[in-house]
């Protein structure tokens, strides 16, 4: 019987080391918040101990036909049956409208070497898709060449929560895409894992 390891790797080839300080009093984690208020700074990075793949959601916007879309690594297979995938958009994104326009948007599933991808879809204005190759999915949208995989699927409910969006969608297609692993988000950096049996 074999067992699996991994560690993340910053893509510089580094691994990360934890930027964060636990405070203690008495041998317990102290609180950083008071009167039941959390400090955001904490909440970020307790959660930031939870890794996270990273997506692109894409479309093609129905006014302009212009590839249009966003980066998230808020996403989750929420169902099987029906088949069902969840993801969150915050309520500042200026990208959701053109992408939510569309009758289908795609999710990629993007690679350990797509960062770059991942930064140009998390700008603000200008052409995201420029000097991005992709080749239409079975809907017409935009599956980024390099992505894991992509994942067709309709948006039946948007769940206000928070400063952000829950997005419930409908899976119609899916297909793995590209070999590689996976993109990740952890601690506020970006990495690959390294696997070893």
């Amino acid at each position: 019987m074999s067992t699996h390891a991994a560690r993340l790797i910053r893509p510089d080839g580094c691994e990360t080391a934890s930027p964060y300080k636990r405070r203690t009093h008495n041998g317990a984690a102290m609180p950083n918040g008071h009167n039941g208020h959390l400090d955001s700074r904490r909440f970020r990075n307790v959660l930031g101990r939870f890794a996270t793949g990273v997506v692109a959601i894409t479309a093609l916007d129905p006014e302009s036909g212009e590839p249009c879309g966003l980066a998230a690594n808020a996403f989750t297979s929420v169902s099987l049956e029906p088949p069902l995938v969840a993801f969150c958009v915050a309520h500042t994104s200026t990208s959701w409208p053109k992408v939510r326009g569309a009758k289908v948007v795609t999710v990629n599933v993007l690679a350990e070497h797509q960062q770059p991808v991942c930064a140009q879809l998390a700008n603000r204005g200008g052409d995201k898709f420029a000097d991005l190759r992709w080749t239409g999915s079975p809907s017409g949208n935009p599956v980024i060449e390099g992505a894991l995989a992509w994942i067709d699927c309709v948006v039946e409910a948007e769940h206000p929560a928070g400063d952000h969006m829950i997005v419930v969608a409908r899976v119609t297609q899916l297909d793995t895409h590209a070999e590689g692993g996976p993109l990740v988000f952890f601690r506020g950096g970006y990495g690959r894992f390294e696997t070893s049996t």
